[in-house]
């Protein structure tokens, strides 16, 4: 079998070798032979396992790459592949919530109802199926600005409870607090519509990408136990 050194490997990535010396120190990479002088020695089993683990980072980010190299290394198949598993079945919940949005955007974008009495927060709260302090969190991050009555109480109004919804939709859908409140903003202004659909839009562009990066991620992991690592399915 060819030796490949480890600027063999780093180049194909634009790594340096020493990144590559660090992803075999990690176990994300099989131990390396040695040559006669003492230097790493490499093969193109190690180049599978490169382009799999580096493609796996991609699609399912460092941390999960690294479990499932980790699983395949100590022969352990079946949960190397409960691990990609569970990364599309978190592809699969964040499509339904998207569609979930995408349904409820004409009511949320709607003329709230002003006959409506106003919401307590902890009605609001037991509404979206999140806690007080969520509603706090997110009022401090400029989400939400409900009025307060004499004794000092938040009263949620219609318009209230309508950006609450929103948030929730848009924090499941994994948007941090400042970009939501951006985009509340422009829902309460006269082109906020068109800023949800174009969030919305994002995110559909996000999860198309990360499902793409997945199939990649399995051709490169199909080819990397073609070459030779461990393939016991046992824990």
């Amino acid at each position: 079998m060819t030796n490949l050194r480890p600027s063999d490997l780093a180049r194909e990535h634009g790594l340096s070798t020493q990144t590559v010396r660090n992803y075999e120190r990690d176990g994300c990479l099989p131990p390396a032979g040695r040559t006669p002088g003492g230097h790493r020695a490499y093969t193109e089993v190690h180049a599978a396992a490169l382009r799999a683990f580096l493609a796996l980072t991609r699609a399912y980010g460092h941390a999960t790459a690294a479990e499932v190299m980790h699983a395949l290394h100590d022969g352990k198949l079946d949960d190397a592949l409960m691990v990609v598993d569970r990364g599309h079945e978190q592809l699969l919940r964040d499509r339904t919530t998207l569609d979930a949005v995408r349904a409820a955007v004409t009511g949320l974008t709607a003329e709230p109802a002003s006959d409506l009495r106003p919401f307590t927060i902890g009605e609001v709260a037991y509404r979206l199926r999140v806690t007080p302090a969520t509603l706090r969190n997110w009022e401090g991050a400029g989400i939400l600005a409900p009025a307060r009555d004499r004794a000092g109480y938040r009263r949620f109004d219609a318009e209230d409870v309508r950006d609450a919804e929103l948030a929730h939709l848009l924090r499941r859908g994994g948007y941090p607090l400042d970009h939501i409140a951006t985009v509340v903003q422009q829902v309460r202004t006269a082109g906020g519509a068109e800023a949800l659909s174009e969030a919305l839009e994002d995110w559909r562009r996000r999860l198309t990408g990360q499902g793409l990066a997945m199939l990649e991620a399995a051709a490169h992991l199909s080819r990397y136990l073609d070459a030779g690592p461990p393939r016991s399915g046992g824990r």
